[in-house]
């Protein structure tokens, strides 16, 4: 392994923009893109992997300890992403690897391996999507809408609520930081339940305000050309990324499956991550198995 993958945190410069990651654990390959996007690598640690992989944990450029872009906030789109990605994986001479996006973060890795498949031992599309348009808003705001419902007189639903309402509002930073620790409850399945975990994370976020695609996100049409296996992870309770779309990239990924966890929300890692873990190192070991 390379100094520049020992473990710990480092930067390297790629089209003169640094590029923020930690390293952690042994075996196989595993970089991690956190989501958002704006959202750096802190929240998608992942220590129960670091024994059978290892994992690179990226701060998505304009995130974190990475760079910004000459255009900040402007120029954050997901080809621009996938573009650094790549690149990093050159750069830091990543022969082979899987590829771990969460949210938004699964639209970079699976534009990737559309892209570029070479290198790309299998995809983790953990609360991912093939499609961003039609009803994706109206169907996350109905959602919320049932979230408030079923909480009414907490101050958790008021938060979530004036949060969703101040979305098309946000300007800076510390708005988007706002917005998202105040949304943070209707994230989880049973936000009391897993109440440390959320304070824990909104005592911790911070988002930065990244404008990208003004189309919605689509690959409806690819999928079919994707040539690795992919394991689809989804939250039952995901309000805004959940099994619709799970199934939608399981029907039009020739090796995909579907991972269902039927405690959880958004963060599966967070509030089942012991099921989580497993899953991917199934997903991972069987994967190496048929190579070998």
């Amino acid at each position: 392994m390379s100094h520049a993958l020992a473990p710990g945190a480092h930067s390297i410069t790629i089209d003169g923009i640094e590029q923020s990651f930690r390293v952690a654990g042994s075996g196989p390959f595993c970089i991690v893109h956190s989501g958002g996007p704006g959202i750096d690598a802190g929240y998608m640690l992942l220590p129960l992997l670091e024994a059978h992989l290892t994992m690179v944990y990226l701060d998505p450029i304009g995130t974190g300890a990475s760079g910004r872009l000459p255009t900040h906030p402007m120029g954050y789109s997901i080809e621009r992403f996938t573009d650094q990605l790549l690149a990093f994986m050159a750069k830091a001479e990543i022969d082979e690897t899987y590829l771990l996006g969460h949210s938004h973060g699964a639209f970079v890795v699976l534009n990737a391996a559309l892209k570029r498949p070479e290198g790309v031992l299998g995809l983790i599309l953990y609360a991912g999507a093939a499609f961003t348009g039609g009803d994706f808003m109206p169907a996350a705001s109905a959602a919320i809408g049932a979230f408030i419902d079923r909480h009414r007189g907490a101050p958790q639903a008021e938060s979530v609520q004036r949060a969703w309402g101040s979305i098309p509002t946000m300007r800076t930073d510390a708005d988007y930081t706002a917005t998202m620790r105040d949304l943070l409850p209707a994230y989880f399945s049973d936000y009391q339940r897993s109440s440390e975990h959320v304070t824990t994370l909104q005592n911790h976020l911070s988002a930065t305000m990244l404008i990208g695609d003004t189309e919605p996100f689509d690959v409806r049409g690819r999928l079919a050309t994707l040539s690795v296996p992919a394991l689809i992870m989804v939250g039952v309770d995901d309000f805004i990324l959940g099994p619709r779309h799970a199934s939608t990239l399981a029907v039009g990924i020739p090796h995909g499956r579907v991972e269902t966890f039927t405690q959880s929300g958004h963060f599966v890692h967070i509030e089942e991550p012991e099921a989580f873990a497993d899953a991917i190192v199934r997903f991972t070991s069987s994967e190496a198995s048929r190579e070998a």
